[in-house]
């Protein structure tokens, strides 16, 4: 009987290797932000108005925090219809995130922003390497997403273990918070 209960207290080696990387991602993102504000007292700095597109991913990214907290909750229920529901509404929205960032960057390229090379400024320059490399974050969560959406939606397997899930969503919880932090970063620290 102890030594079940002790089972139960000890962390999967896969959720503790998922914080040890998260704490790693949130360090580097740290650094970055860091210098981004330590660059920013440059006589060469430039301001740079973020487009309204930005704004619509942020909702976009912060429903599927929600909706991969309904999937979780739905397979823990063993609800399997909400559950393939929530997963591939949690994949869809995922890839709107993506996409909406990429229309955002065209937007500022429109606007005549250079982001790198000639033309460019730092600041443009950070806004790109911070927002490209979440922007990567999210592509491997929208990837592990859309494999567990699958794995929901096939006919030939039928997984009820919510460990990938609840794995991928703390994953998806983390970029959410992350990308929430950094949108308030570049909005309000001109």
């Amino acid at each position: 009987m102890q030594a079940m209960s002790e089972q139960k207290r000890k962390i999967h080696p896969h959720k503790f290797t998922l914080w040890v990387a998260m704490g790693s991602i949130l360090m580097m993102f740290a650094g970055l932000t860091s210098a981004y504000i330590v660059k920013r007292s440059q006589a060469s700095w430039m301001m740079l108005e973020i487009p309204m597109v930005f704004w619509y991913s942020t909702v976009t990214i912060v429903v599927s925090s929600l909706t991969v907290h309904l999937a979780l909750k739905a397979i823990r229920a063993r609800e399997m219809v909400a559950y393939r529901r929530w997963m591939v509404t949690t994949a869809a929205l995922g890839a709107l995130f993506l996409l909406l960032q990429v229309v955002g960057f065209n937007a500022l390229g429109e606007n005549g922003i250079r982001l790198v090379g000639a033309g460019s400024n730092a600041s443009y320059s950070f806004l790109l390497a911070i927002s490209g490399l979440h922007g990567l974050h999210v592509l491997g969560g929208v990837i592990a997403l859309m494999v567990i959406a699958i794995k929901a939606v096939s006919t030939t397997s039928r997984t009820y273990s919510s460990l990938p899930l609840e794995i991928a969503a703390t994953y998806w919880h983390f970029v959410d918070a992350l990308w929430i932090y950094l949108f308030i970063f570049f909005n309000w620290m001109k």
